[in-house]
């Protein structure tokens, strides 16, 4: 008689219905960091917005104002993990805050075109005389940010609620396939609608993002075992989940965070300050450059669901620190090499690295807790880290651009360099694989 218990096996139907979520965050997300710049500074003296209304701002303060949902997730993120693990309702621990805050979101994602069309023509670009509009338009964000933050840890949480520990990174791959579908969705359709309407792309997202709230309701349902153990623990404090880890996973966890902040801060050099390198080093247009960060998002895409199957069977922190080593050797070689068909596979072979990275970091954290009671917890944890990492980066990374005297190719070499500081914290780390 086989005494060994049967492998879990994946749920592939269920998987792809959860990932219906990230997919309709991923639309929304796509469009607004498409359209919200060019609003904010469509107007300015420096800025050419072919004939777009918009607010007039500078760089500098669209910058800051783009910053605004890194922040709030940072925030948000991990309180609203830690209340979803805390609660039950006869439609679940996530399902009520996706239920109630998605709506929100959405009506607030279709205010911020029409505050924009209540621009006069005439007063295109005035900041001091549109401040009607651009409150009008700035509290649609406001209320956006918001409501988006505070659902995204619910709809993400349910995964590693409804999967096995050792299936959780082949999940995540999944999950993370339908996003990248959601931003390719957006991305290749927005130029059509957009034709179509300056409301059109957020109606487009909109629907999308309703069609997926009710394929989760509809077809996702939570089960009550570990939430009754949430309720029944004596702890209702964020850190009740950390203090019931032991010292070595205390230690762990530490890392794998710092890991993950030097990772993203790393990779934002690339995605921020990429197209600027292709235009201002290899001479190439505005339109074409863009496609050099496409090519690492459509590999990435591609290589997804795999990084899973090959953290399973190799193990997650090897699996990441190959990625780390794999993305960050590429980079360095074209820093010294500079040429302009060699950065192309670069980012290509690039993407399945950062594949092998970012698919198994989430998974690696949830799997570090010693209850299932606090994979919400866990999940806004996560959320801490690449969220400050999202707010540092542009900083520390444009600085180091400037202080090279513009010199954009900096940023092969820097990113690198944090991808070793991930990789010095990920060798301290021994907890986090599948359970």
């Amino acid at each position: 008689m086989d005494q060994h218990p049967a492998k879990p096996k994946l749920n592939y139907g269920k998987t792809f219905l959860i990932g219906f979520g990230f997919f309709g965050i991923s639309v929304m997300w796509t469009l607004y960091n498409a359209y919200v710049p060019i609003y904010l500074q469509a107007g300015h003296a420096g800025f050419d917005a072919q004939g777009e209304l918009g607010f007039g701002l500078g760089p500098g303060l669209t910058g800051v104002v783009m910053t605004l949902d890194n922040i709030a997730a940072f925030f948000l993120l991990p309180l609203i993990g830690v209340w979803s693990d805390r609660i039950w309702t006869r439609l679940g621990r996530r399902m009520p805050f996706i239920l109630v805050l998605s709506p929100i979101a959405i009506a607030a994602f279709l205010v911020i075109p029409i505050a924009v069309g209540m621009i006069p023509v005439e007063l295109n670009g005035q900041t001091g005389e549109l401040g009607a509009q651009l409150a009008v338009f700035m509290l649609a964000i406001g209320v956006f940010l918001l409501a988006m933050a505070s659902f995204r840890t619910p709809v993400i949480a349910l995964m590693p609620d409804l999967t096995p520990s050792p299936l959780r990174s082949q999940a995540n791959g999944i999950i993370n396939m339908m996003g990248g579908v959601g931003t390719l969705i957006a991305t290749l359709g927005s130029g059509i609608l957009y034709s179509m309407g300056r409301i059109t792309p957020f109606l487009f997202g909109g629907i999308l993002m309703a069609v997926a709230v009710v394929v989760l309701f509809i077809f996702v349902k939570e089960s009550p075992g570990s939430s009754v153990t949430a309720r029944d623990d004596e702890g209702f404090g964020a850190l009740q989940g950390i203090k019931r880890l032991p010292a070595e996973g205390r230690r762990s966890l530490a890392l794998l965070m710092g890991a993950i902040f030097c990772w993203f801060v790393g990779y934002n050099a690339v995605e921020t300050f990429l197209t600027s390198y292709g235009v201002s080093e290899l001479a190439m247009s505005p339109g074409t450059a863009p496609l050099l960060m496409g090519v690492a998002s459509l590999s990435f895409l591609v290589f997804a669901v795999p990084s899973g199957y090959i953290a399973a069977r190799f193990g997650r922190r090897r699996t990441i620190i190959t990625g780390l080593i794999v993305f960050g050797v590429l980079l360095v070689a074209n820093f010294f090499l500079r040429n302009a068909t060699l950065i192309w596979g670069v980012m290509a072979i690039g993407g399945m690295g950062w594949a092998l990275v970012n698919i198994n970091s989430l998974p690696m954290v949830i799997d570090i807790s010693v209850s299932d009671a606090d994979l919400g917890t866990y999940t806004g944890l996560y959320y801490i880290a690449s969220q400050l990492a999202a707010v540092t980066g542009p900083i520390v990374n444009g600085y180091i651009v400037e202080w090279g005297h513009n010199d954009y190719n900096l940023i092969f070499l820097a990113t690198p360099a944090f991808f070793l500081l991930a990789i010095v914290c990920m060798l301290g780390v021994t907890r986090g694989e599948a359970k």
